[in-house]
């Protein structure tokens, strides 16, 4: 059997050229332990390692064949650098490890153009195999992640929206706006001009819409969306 890289032509012993890796994290440790995971793999190499604004340039000048990121990057946001990756460098795989609540962040990643999603709890194993996923231009999530998908997208149709917060109604977007602010219920009815229970209505279908089960998730949520701008302007 031919070792994994190898070609499948006619000329035996001649191996592909390992697949470049460019991890981005602000942890030493765990960009030491992601290359202690990716060096005794035959058809990966770690290229590159970074944690600080550096990445772009990182990703610029090494040409990595997939980019590992966090999304909680002290100098930079992460969110944004996945933004940015694929509007400059559209085939480039990425795959986004993070410490965050795949149930608030997960769906959200892959929407602006993340290839995969995986926690910092997962395996060596699992991490490779979410690698070699996306660089076999495929998309990766938790089992769980991608159940709730299917089944978002089976109940609400085919044109279900890519971003979570596109599902959200106007009222609704207004509503998870003053979430964030810090208002309460009430004071939120107050400003909408609305009953407390109307209130509490809207902020539980903006729950079950954004796959959401907690108010803490929600509030999260909230602060890392960049989605919200029309709801603030039309406050």
């Amino acid at each position: 059997m031919a070792r994994r890289g190898a070609f499948s032509g006619t000329s035996p012993g001649i191996k592909d050229a390992p697949r470049r890796v460019l991890i981005v994290d602000d942890h030493p440790i765990v960009r030491q332990g992601l290359r202690r995971i990716v060096q005794h793999e035959d058809d990966l190499i770690v290229c590159g390692e970074t944690g600080t604004v550096d990445a772009a340039t990182a990703i610029l000048e090494l040409k990595p064949d997939v980019l590992i990121c966090d999304i909680d990057l002290r100098q930079t946001d992460g969110i944004e650098l996945v933004r940015y990756a694929r509007a400059h460098h559209p085939q480039l795989p990425i795959l986004v490890l993070s410490t965050q609540d795949e149930i608030i962040y997960a769906e959200r990643m892959l929407a602006i153009g993340a290839n995969g999603y995986i926690t910092k709890k997962a395996t060596s194993e699992e991490l490779l195999a979410s690698l070699r996923r996306v660089l076999d231009g495929n998309i990766y999530v938790s089992q769980t992640i991608g159940n709730n998908m299917i089944h978002q997208y089976a109940t609400a149709g085919s044109h279900m929206p890519a971003d979570p917060v596109d599902r959200l109604s106007r009222r609704e977007l207004q509503i998870l706006y003053l979430i964030g602010e810090g208002i309460s219920t009430r004071e939120a009815a107050d400003s909408l001009h609305l009953s407390i229970k109307t209130v509490e209505s809207h902020r539980q279908r903006i729950k079950r819409k954004l796959n959401l089960t907690t108010a803490t998730q929600l509030l999260r949520f909230q602060t890392s969306s960049a989605s919200l701008d029309d709801a603030r302007v039309e406050m």
